[in-house]
């Protein structure tokens, strides 16, 4: 299947996968080039200024190559460059591996330039909000906050920027990923954690920058994207099902303490709303900043203002309730002290513990680097979650372990940074299965990387802004849930109605509906009230708004049978739940240019949410085959059509020929 193809007067050297060229190194057209760079990274609140003064980069020449078993061996020279650059090359089970190594370790900078088309599409790199195909830009990867906006041209980032530096840009994300698909039907993984670009704006090619010449990568070719992906997800892991229990109903998020917790359940139920799981992200106390409503990041329960909960979890089996945890550690609390004095947090190059500002208050990151904290932090999860009976948690953070830092392995953290969420993944996932609890339990984390999929079990979408903004709001959800299973995360959630209320934003009614609309297809529905809670319509705020939640929670009830056998499915293959409409017509142009915040649900349904304010229609494309309105019972045939879309009546469709079809015809 992968050949080496030589032209030895031209010392030009071309790597394929059946017909299709992945790499053509010629003296004119370089594939491999080394240098060497100089970066400078600042961290201000998780925001990140990334700059590499780049000193000199050379044009290898190809030098032929050699045989070491099942090996192939490309040789690679240049007059300044002491020794040579090696590329080996092994296939196992059909996913092609190549190593770089270079003898003169003066160099520090590789690029790789892969061969593109000029009609070549490409997807993945990781958890992306702002762009589905990679085409025209560049795409660094290093884990980040997410950004407020996320698009300097709106008046919302450019108010974050003014702030604090946090408005983000199109390729800020919480879960970046060094692998692409194309549309040639090939993907390649970076398997490094090194920061490293994505740079696809060529026409000719696209060209992979990693800081380190030695690296490791994987590429895999097949007859569709869903090979590929059940492929890729061979080499980074697959979640495992989520818990049947947990994927009914709504997890509703909701905090101030057990009185007006129990009270808002009580009011929520009384209206008819299966309610699965509470989630108490406040159980441990809270904080007030100039952002909003903090948490008290001292990971005990507060007794004070959730008293008696230990009973009330007890008390009432059919719920599940849910706390919130990340790796950092606020100065002052006692697990601070703990953790300082057993010499359990990251170092600064001093040999101090390493305090970094979290906005208006001061932490420490725990080393997940060393065996002892990993171990005492796991723990820590045991016995003051799991052990007061919380069967779920939001796992957050991880994206802020700074560059300059040491790690107990000898590490600095610019080496370490992007495979920290990963160990946080890990951390999270081990306490859970030596809990005995991986069929019951569900974390959820933001933050990730590569191999995050073998660990993480619920990938949620981040903070969103409270709007319809392409770059950070409804929208952007459901780019990111795409890239996501496209790069290999196949579960994915948002917070319903988002989270993030600054300067003009709040959330209203309509907003909050059309968010529940879209959640009800997709594999867990959650709320959260935002980092300012007043400012926001709540779920659970009217008997009319509670009603309508209702409703929409038993539509998604209804579709369990379907949804269990997607994540069934996610688990035993890596196939997504959420899917681009190109999987269902890989060969139409339409289906990548045409269907932009529409997305298939499964091979049998597809859900295009209303994603603007103010609208009662939608424009809606569909592939080949025939289609029938789930609230209508209208037919529809392949083409474009404009479809009704009151509120509480997305447009959803699913195939009249379809295995589900019978459950879908009974579920209105």
């Amino acid at each position: 299947m992968w050949r080496i193809e030589e032209r030895e007067k031209e010392k030009a050297v071309t790597l394929k996968a059946g017909d299709t060229t992945l790499l053509c190194h010629t003296e004119e057209d370089t594939a491999f080039f080394i240098g060497t760079g100089r970066e400078d990274i600042r961290m201000y609140r998780g925001n990140f200024t990334i700059e590499d003064r780049a000193y000199v980069r050379y044009a290898l020449h190809y030098d032929g190559r050699r045989a070491e078993g099942d090996r192939q061996i490309l040789l690679f020279s240049h007059p300044e460059m002491r020794g040579a650059f090696l590329v080996t090359l092994s296939e196992e089970n059909g996913i092609l591996r190549m190593r770089t190594s270079c003898e003169d370790d003066r160099y520090n900078r590789l690029f790789v330039r892969f061969t593109a088309e000029k009609k070549e599409r490409v997807f993945g790199g990781g958890e992306q909000f702002s762009c589905l195909n990679l085409r025209g830009k560049v795409f660094p990867v290093w884990t980040r906050e997410q950004g407020v906006g996320r698009n300097p041209l709106t008046e919302v980032t450019r108010l974050a920027n003014a702030s604090d530096g946090g408005g983000g840009d199109y390729h800020t994300t919480f879960f970046p990923q060094p692998t692409f698909l194309s549309s040639r039907l090939y993907f390649a993984h970076l398997e490094n954690y090194d920061y490293a670009e994505l740079d696809f704006c060529e026409e000719a090619y696209h060209e992979l920058r990693v800081w380190n010449t030695r690296i490791s990568m994987r590429f895999g070719n097949g007859p569709d994207y869903r090979t590929l992906v059940s492929d890729l997800t061979t080499i980074t892991g697959r979640q495992p099902a989520l818990p049947a229990h947990l994927m009914k109903g709504l997890w509703l998020g909701v905090q101030g303490g057990t009185k007006r917790v129990l009270e808002i359940l009580e009011s929520c139920r009384e209206s008819g709303m299966d309610i699965s799981a509470v989630w108490i992200q406040d159980w441990e106390g809270r904080r007030v900043t100039s952002f909003g409503k903090r948490l008290q990041w001292d990971w005990r329960w507060n007794e004070e203002l959730y008293p008696g909960l230990d009973e009330v979890i007890k008390k009432d089996p059919d719920v599940k309730w849910m706390g919130y945890i990340n790796p950092y550690l606020v100065e002052g609390g006692v697990l601070f002290g703990e953790a300082s004095e057993k010499g359990y947090f990251v170092k600064n190059k001093n040999g101090e513990d390493y305090l970094f500002d979290f906005g208006e208050y001061d932490c420490g990151v725990v080393d997940l680097t060393s065996p002892e904290a990993f171990a005492w932090y796991k723990e820590v999860i045991k016995k003051n979650l799991i052990g007061l009976g919380f069967r779920g948690w939001m796992a957050d953070f991880g994206e802020y372990l700074p560059a300059d830092c040491v790690c107990a392995n000898g590490k600095e953290g610019l080496v370490m940074h992007n495979e920290w969420p990963v160990l946080w993944a890990r951390c999270n996932r081990e306490a859970v299965e030596e809990a005995g609890l991986l069929s019951e339990c569900v974390f959820f984390m933001r933050a990730g990387g590569a191999l995050a999929q073998r660990y993480s079990t619920l990938l949620w979408a981040g903070d969103q802004c409270v709007d319809y903004s392409e770059d950070d709001g409804l929208p952007s959800v459901i780019t990111a849930a795409l890239s996501a299973g496209l790069s290999g995360m196949g579960l994915h959630t948002s917070d319903i109605g988002g989270y993030t209320t600054l300067f003009h934003l709040m959330r209203d009614e309509e907003l909050l509906l059309r968010w529940t609309e879209m959640a009800v297809f997709t594999p867990v529905m959650r709320t959260h009230e935002g980092n300012r809670p007043e400012s926001n319509v709540q779920i659970y705020d009217t008997e009319e708004l509670r009603k309508k939640a209702a409703r929409l929670i038993g539509l998604h009830n209804r579709l369990l049978p379907y949804l269990e056998d997607l994540v069934k499915e996610n688990e035993e293959t890596g196939i997504p739940v959420m899917r681009p409409l190109f999987f269902a017509a890989p060969d139409d142009e339409e289906a990548y240019d045409k269907t932009l915040y529409s997305y298939l649900l499964g091979d049998e349904l597809l859900v295009a949410p209303v994603v603007a304010a103010g609208e009662s229609t939608r424009d809606v494309w569909l592939p080949e085959g025939t289609w029938r309105h789930l609230f209508s019972g209208l037919v529809y045939g392949k083409g474009h059509h404009t479809v009704g879309a009151p509120l509480g009546e997305p447009p959803v469709f699913y195939r009249t020929d379809g295995a589900h079809a019978a459950l879908f015809e009974e579920i209105i």
